[in-house]
């Protein structure tokens, strides 16, 4: 069979840690971008979540050639920025957008592929192969040790006291959470599904850069703020707040160049915006997905203290609907 090009990462829902842990598989949840890699004699090829040539953008994804050299694989995964020992959404904003790093922006900010499903392998299409099946086929690659590829364990949800122990590690060392996957689980390409699940520590989510408002004293004359807004169930584009807080100098500085070109006249919400926040904004087409971290939502939909998280140019905007 031909390798798949290109492939659509499935997707999970966001929920609790399940109750029947023994029919779940456990694994950390990396906080960096998705990225499904391709390799084979010609090379490796890497994609996204919106079907970007990634494999210039993260060249350690190369050493993949010479670990498979006698294989034609698809591998998905997660390319990962580390500081302290912890992966850092932060950090690797200063990768994630540029196209072809020189090696001086490689060596301070190197990053790591943790690689955690087999898709495809030496003619054979995976997608119906159940996640332990996938996962033991993974293993016989032999994919890990000290370059820029791992393939992380995952823990049988099955010893209840252990998967307790997982889930008190992650807080502790303020790690995103956990995902569960059902061990007999297939994978659909492209699909959002329930029998694999995010269990967050912290609440994250995506959001759609709508506008700014001017910053004041340190910030005067650039961004003081984010307008953001989600597409609800019937297409609407809605108001969810604003974000001020979780940004260094230097992504105010970028997003202040990103931003100015996409100004317009008028907002571009479906719906009235309060007058405390519409009053100086400047708008901007809502082209740019965000990510933030919050606390709550309100009964109106707003996010509660959000922070700021950096931008994801792998996500759609029309992907970003409020989630029921």
């Amino acid at each position: 069979m031909t390798m798949p090009w290109p492939v659509h990462p499935m997707m999970a829902a966001t929920g609790e840690l399940p109750d029947d842990t023994g029919r779940w598989a456990l694994e950390l949840k990396w906080d960096g971008v998705r990225v499904i890699s391709y390799v084979s004699a010609d090379g490796v090829r890497a994609s996204g979540r919106r079907v970007t040539e990634l494999a210039g953008r993260y060249p350690e994804l190369s050493a993949l050639a010479d670990l498979l050299p006698h294989h034609d694989v698809v591998l998905d995964g997660e390319v990962v920025a580390f500081e302290d020992g912890r992966p850092s959404f932060e950090r690797l904003q200063r990768r994630m957008h540029v196209g072809r790093p020189d090696p001086r922006l490689i060596r301070e900010v190197p990053v790591r592929y943790v690689v955690f499903d087999l898709l495809f392998l030496d003619g054979r299409l995976l997608y119906d192969v159940p996640y332990t099946e996938r996962r033991a086929l993974l293993a016989e690659l032999d994919l890990g040790g000290t370059g820029p590829v791992e393939v992380p364990p995952f823990l049988d949800g099955g010893d209840t006291a252990q998967v307790a122990e997982l889930m008190e590690f992650t807080k502790e060392q303020r790690l995103e959470g956990l995902l569960a996957k059902r061990l007999d689980s297939v994978y659909r390409p492209g699909r959002r599904v329930d029998f694999w699940r995010k269990v967050k520590n912290f609440l994250t989510r995506e959001v759609i850069i709508c506008g700014w408002k001017p910053g004041k004293g340190r910030r005067e004359g650039g961004v003081g703020s984010l307008l953001l807004g989600e597409y609800d169930a019937k297409g609407r584009l809605c108001f969810v707040g604003h974000v001020g807080t979780g940004f260094s100098d230097r992504a105010l500085d970028e997003l202040y160049e990103t931003l100015w070109p996409l100004r317009r006249a008028v907002g571009p919400f479906d719906e009235p915006v309060p007058r405390e926040f519409a009053r100086d904004a400047q708008w901007v087409e809502p082209v740019l997905v965000g990510e933030v971290a919050y606390s709550v939502r309100t009964r109106d939909g707003r996010l509660r203290f959000p922070s700021w998280r950096g931008l994801r140019d792998d996500k759609d905007p029309l992907e970003v609907i409020r989630e029921p």
